[in-house]
Order: C-alpha cells, then sequence, then structure tokens
C-alpha cells in the first residue's frame, strides 16, 4: 500500500524550518525531498528522526 506523509521540522542543513514531503510503500520510504540518507546533519536532525519512525511502523 503505498502512502503520502508530510512532516514539518528544523532543518539544519537549511537553518530554516520545513516542510518535508515522503512517500512510502509497504512502510518503506521510496521518495522523500530532503537530503535523508545523505545529510552531514542527519544524526541530530529531528526530521530524519520522524522518518525513521516512520519506516518502523
Amino acid at each position: 500500500m503505498e502512502r503520502e506523509e508530510f512532516l514539518s521540522g528544523y532543518c539544519r542543513c537549511m537553518d530554516s524550518t520545513r516542510m518535508v514531503a515522503v512517500s512510502l510503500e509497504n512502510d518503506r520510504i521510496t521518495e522523500v525531498d530532503c537530503s535523508f540518507g545523505s545529510c552531514p546533519y542527519e544524526a541530530d536532525c529531528p526530521i530524519a528522526g520522524r522518518l525513521r519512525a516512520l519506516e518502523c511502523v
């Protein structure tokens, strides 16, 4: 099943708040409109943490 989520939060890379759209299929991220997976700030990013949590649901 495919679904789409929208997350908002602070982005350190952009040094601003932002809205991130993410597409999931069978609870796996298939598309995300940020640098999730290659962002140098990902370890401390609240948005990345929520993205990781979406895959565990």
